[in-house]
C-alpha cells in the first residue's frame, strides 16, 4: 500500500481535462511551482481524444514532486472526473484542503493562496468558493450571453437550494479536507452542475443555517472567460432537467 505524502497546509487540487490540448497552459503550472511550495495538482484526463493525454503525462513525469495523472478509459463528464480525482488525492496524499480548478485558468492559479488564507482567518469555514462577481476594481470578462444564462441559473439554483449563493458554477473551489470526503463519496447526478449538488449536500451534512455561515464565496479579482466553453448546447438544453432531478432527489434530505 503506498504510503500517504503529507503535505503541511497544503492544498490538493484536481485540474479536469477534456481535449484541452490547445489551451491548457502547463508553463502557467511551472510558474507558479516557483512561488508555491504546499499545493499539489491531480490532472484527470476525462477520455480526451486529443493530444491532451500525452502532454499531462508528459507534465507529470517531469514533476512528480508537484503533481499527479489520472487517466479515465472514457468521457464521462466533469462530475465524475473531479470525483475521481478527489479520491485518488485522498488514497495517495494527505492535505488540509482538498479542491478543483478549471483547466482554462480563467481563475489564475494565484488565487489559490488568498482561497487558503480566508480558511486560515476563519477556522469554521468547510469550503471557499469563487464567485464572479463584475465590480468596480476587478476584472472580470465573460461574454454577455453567458453571463446572463449564468445569472438565471444561479438564482433557479439558489431558489432550489434555499440558501443566499450568488455563483455555483464557478470552476474554482476548496474544501476542508474532512468535508470533501463526504460530499465527493457518492457518484453525482448530473454531469455538469454537480456544483449545485455539493451545496445540496452540504445542507444534508450540516444543516441549512451552518452551511451558510460555514461557506464563504470569495469574489474574484481576475477572472476571464478563455472562449470554447466544454458545456454543450445540449447539456443547456437538459439544464431544466438536471435541476429538476437534483431538487427532486434532495429535497426531502434537506428540508
Amino acid at each position: 500500500m503506498k504510503t500517504k505524502q503529507l503535505f503541511k497546509y497544503g492544498a490538493g487540487i484536481v485540474v479536469p481535462c477534456y481535449n484541452e490540448e490547445e489551451r491548457l497552459r502547463l508553463s502557467e503550472f511551472s510558474r507558479f511551482f516557483k512561488t508555491d511550495n504546499t499545493t499539489f495538482f491531480c490532472f484527470v484526463d476525462d477520455g480526451s481524444i486529443d493530444g491532451t493525454k500525452k502532454i499531462v503525462a508528459d507534465f507529470v513525469t517531469k514533476n512528480p514532486q508537484r503533481a499527479q495523472a489520472v487517466f479515465l478509459s472514457f468521457n464521462q463528464g466533469k462530475a465524475e472526473a473531479v470525483r475521481q480525482g478527489i479520491k485518488t488525492l485522498i488514497k495517495t496524499h494527505k492535505f488540509q484542503f482538498l479542491g478543483y480548478w478549471d483547466a482554462d485558468l480563467a481563475t489564475p492559479l494565484s488565487t489559490i493562496p488568498e482561497f487558503i488564507g480566508k480558511f486560515q482567518n476563519n477556522r469554521a469555514l468547510v469550503a471557499v468558493c469563487g464567485s464572479r462577481i463584475l465590480r468596480l476594481g476587478a476584472s472580470i470578462q465573460r461574454s454577455v450571453v453567458r453571463h446572463y444564462i449564468g445569472r438565471v441559473f444561479a438564482t433557479v439554483a439558489s431558489n432550489i437550494l434555499n440558501i443566499p449563493v450568488y455563483d455555483t458554477q464557478c470552476g474554482a473551489k476548496l474544501f476542508c479536507t474532512e468535508h470533501a470526503e463526504v460530499i465527493f463519496s457518492e457518484h453525482f447526478i448530473s454531469r455538469w452542475f454537480f456544483d449545485v449538488e455539493l451545496f445540496a449536500r452540504s445542507i444534508e451534512l450540516m444543516g441549512r443555517e451552518k452551511t451558510v455561515n460555514s461557506i464563504y464565496e470569495i469574489p474574484l479579482s481576475k477572472w476571464h472567460d478563455q472562449g470554447e466553453s466544454k458545456v454543450t448546447w445540449g447539456s443547456i438544453i437538459r439544464t431544466p432537467i438536471d435541476l429538476f432531478r437534483i431538487y427532486y432527489h434532495y429535497r426531502n434530505r434537506v428540508d
